[in-house]
C-alpha cells in the first residue's frame, strides 16, 4: 500500500504539470454572457482527452466547445456551490485519484488546482457538501469511500475519513464484495449515503459540516431488494421523498424520507413489463420543476424511462419509455433552464440533445448532436 500511495503521489505531481500545460495551450473563447456552460466527463481510452466544456444555447439547444482540459477518466463531476471550481475523480484501473479545478467564468476554462489518490481503487463518483468544504468521493472496486476537506481556493486536503463496507450480494458476478456506486449528501448537509452495488444498501451516516466526521446513523443503513444493485440516489426539492435507481433490477424505489431515514413507498420497473433484454439502469433526475423524473437504462435497452410525480405522495406514474437514440446512455442532465435534456452514450461517442415538453414530459429529439469521445456526466455551470 505504501508503495502504491508513492507511485500515485508522483504521478499526481507529473499529471498536474501536464494538466497545467494542457491549459495554457487551449483556445477558449468568451461566451455570450447568458448562456450557461454545459461540462461533460468522459473516459479518456478512446478519442477523448478529459473534461470538455461548451456553451450552451437554452433557446436552440446549440452546444458549442470552448475548451478542455486533459485528465485522465474523468467520468464524475462535481462544481461547487460558488461555480469556481470543478472536482473530477480519475476513475482509473487500481488506485484512482481525485483532481480540482479552477474554473474560469470569462472564458470557460478550466486550470488543474491538485490531485490527490480517491483513498480507493476506481472512484466513480464525487459529491461536493452543500457548504462548499468537502467533497465525497465513491470508489466502486475496492468498495471504499472517503471525505476530502477543500479550502478556499479549491485545493484538495489530506482525507477526514476513509471508511470501507463489508459484505455481499446474491450475484456473484457483480456482488462478490461491496461496491460503494454513489456518495450524496442530504438536502439539510447533516448526512452522507452510500449506494453500495454490491451489498444492497445505502448506508447512512451523520455528517459534521464543520469537520467532515462521519457517524453512523440508526440505522445504519437501509437494505433493498436482494440482487438489486443500488446505483445513483437523487431527492425532491421538498426533501420529502427521495428516489433511487438500481442498476441490476432495473428499478426506481422511491422513498418517504425524513432526518436520515428511509421509508420505502413504492418500487417501479424502468422497463416495459414484456422487456427481456440485458438490464443495466444507470442515472436518475427529477426535471427543475419536479412534476417528473427521468431514469436511464442501459443493456439492450438504451431508453429512458419518464415518470409523472405525485407532489403530495411521493410516488410516480409511468409516462412513457423513450429511445435515447444512441448507444450506453449513462448520465444524463436538464439544462438550467428545463427545455432540454442532454444524455450522454458512451458506446456510441455522443451527447442527444432532447427537447422536454413541460406539460407532458414527454422528450423530442432535436436532431442536435455532441461528438465526443465516451461521454459519462452531464454537469451544468449558469
Amino acid at each position: 500500500m505504501k508503495k502504491n500511495a508513492s507511485r500515485i503521489a508522483s504521478l499526481a505531481a507529473v499529471a498536474l504539470f501536464s494538466f497545467e500545460g494542457a491549459t495554457a495551450q487551449q483556445a477558449a473563447k468568451a461566451p455570450a454572457s447568458t448562456d450557461p456552460y454545459l461540462l461533460l466527463g468522459t473516459y479518456t481510452n478512446g478519442k477523448s482527452k478529459g473534461i470538455y466544456v461548451y456553451t450552451f444555447n437554452t433557446a436552440t439547444g446549440n452546444a458549442t466547445e470552448v475548451s478542455h482540459a486533459e485528465t485522465s477518466n474523468p467520468s464524475y463531476l462535481s462544481v461547487s456551490p460558488n461555480k469556481k471550481f470543478v472536482y473530477a475523480v480519475n476513475e482509473d484501473n487500481g488506485p484512482g485519484a481525485v483532481t480540482s479545478f479552477a474554473f474560469d467564468h470569462k472564458t470557460g476554462s478550466l486550470t488543474a488546482i491538485n490531485q490527490l489518490p480517491s483513498e480507493g481503487e476506481s472512484p466513480c463518483y464525487i459529491t461536493t457538501s452543500k457548504n462548499g468544504k468537502f467533497i465525497a468521493v465513491a470508489n466502486y472496486s475496492s468498495g471504499t469511500y472517503a471525505v476530502f476537506p477543500v479550502d478556499i481556493t479549491g485545493h484538495i486536503g489530506a482525507p477526514v475519513e476513509k471508511r470501507a463496507d463489508e459484505g455481499k450480494g446474491p450475484n456473484a458476478a457483480r456482488q462478490e464484495k461491496a461496491h460503494a456506486h454513489a456518495t450524496i449528501f442530504s438536502p439539510d448537509n447533516k448526512f452522507l449515503f452510500v449506494d453500495d452495488l454490491g451489498t444492497d444498501k445505502i448506508m447512512s451516516y451523520h455528517f459534521n459540516d464543520a469537520s467532515g466526521q462521519l457517524t453512523p446513523a440508526s440505522p445504519p443503513f437501509v437494505s433493498v431488494k436482494p440482487g438489486s444493485g443500488p446505483r445513483h440516489l437523487v431527492f425532491d426539492a421538498s426533501a420529502k421523498f427521495a428516489y433511487l435507481i438500481t442498476e441490476m433490477s432495473g428499478e426506481v424505489i422511491a422513498f418517504a424520507y425524513h432526518e436520515g431515514n428511509f421509508k420505502a413507498i413504492q418500487t417501479i420497473s424502468s422497463h416495459p413489463a414484456n422487456y427481456k433484454g440485458e438490464i443495466g439502469s444507470a442515472d436518475i433526475h427529477i426535471s427543475p420543476d419536479g412534476r417528473f423524473l427521468y431514469a436511464s437504462n442501459r443493456g439492450d435497452a438504451n431508453s429512458i424511462a419518464i415518470f409523472k410525480r405525485d407532489a403530495a405522495s411521493g410516488k410516480l406514474s409511468i409516462v412513457g419509455i423513450t429511445s435515447t437514440k444512441g448507444i450506453e446512455p449513462r448520465g444524463f442532465n436538464f439544462d438550467p433552464s428545463g427545455n432540454f435534456l442532454l444524455v450522454a452514450h458512451q458506446t456510441s461517442n455522443d451527447v442527444v440533445i432532447f427537447k422536454v415538453n413541460k406539460e407532458t414530459g414527454e422528450l423530442t429529439d432535436t436532431g442536435h448532436r455532441i461528438s465526443v469521445g465516451s461521454p459519462v456526466c452531464v454537469q451544468w455551470i449558469p
